[in-house]
């Protein structure tokens, strides 16, 4: 199979691609083409027979997610797509710097929406699919120091269950993940012990298990929480 994966250099994107890995071929992409390249090359070494295609992409920006989408689409028909890029600046709304709402709407939303009209076609044509959105605990709960971030995955969340709807019959699944606290690079020196939330490998091991259940059934959310619940 033909596995898409954004925002893959690390954190859950890595994970993800780990996962999928054996016996699929892999299209990858993520801003840092250093970061990018040398995880590319530790799943090489760790599945050799994986095929492996990668491409430096910033997401945010409509016409390189959309090149990327088509540039998988020369290269092989997807099977899955993971939309899993995604940003996190803190703040409140009513005095987070200007800007932030587009920046968290282009990364957070935009380029979910834009990579999977580009490919969803392909996948209509050939009546089958999976794709996951990436969205959040933040989906569903507002909290403090949310601001502009817990409003672009809450957006998120509308965009995966509208998509849902209108692939249904169409015989391509359509699921949204929404994990708590996960321990990926942006939690290190925090200070939070790495035991009191999530492993990335949590959220990668529900993701495939999704995508392997026979054609008539479709898990529509995957709500995953740290077992003591959220910080």
């Amino acid at each position: 199979m033909n596995i898409i994966i954004t925002g893959a250099s690390k954190g859950l994107g890595k994970a993800f691609a780990n996962v999928f890995a054996p016996h699929n071929t892999l299209f990858l992409c993520a801003r840092n083409i250093n970061d990018l390249t040398n995880t590319a090359n530790e799943l090489q070494q760790l599945h050799p027979t994986t095929t492996i295609h990668y491409k430096q992409v910033d997401v945010s920006k409509k016409t390189e997610v959309i090149a990327f989408g088509n540039w998988c689409l020369s290269l092989g028909t997807p099977n899955v797509l993971i939309n899993n890029a995604g940003s996190f600046l803190p703040g409140s709304i009513h005095n987070e710097a200007d800007g932030t709402i587009e920046k968290m709407i282009e990364t957070n939303l935009y380029s979910a929406y834009h990579l999977t009209r580009t490919v969803v076609p392909t996948m209509l044509s050939n009546n089958q699919g999976h794709i996951f959105n990436i969205c959040s605990i933040a989906s569903v709960q507002a909290y403090s120091n949310g601001g502009s971030y817990s409003i672009s995955k809450f957006a998120m969340l509308g965009f995966s269950k509208n998509l849902r709807q209108e692939l249904m019959p169409h015989n391509i699944k359509v699921t949204s993940v929404l994990p708590g606290a996960v321990y990926t690079d942006s939690w290190k020196g925090s200070g939070i012990d790495e035991n009191r939330i999530m492993k990335d490998t949590d959220i990668a091991t529900m993701v495939f298990a999704a995508s392997q259940l026979s054609p008539q059934a479709c898990v529509e959310e995957i709500l995953i929480r740290p077992q003591l619940g959220d910080l």
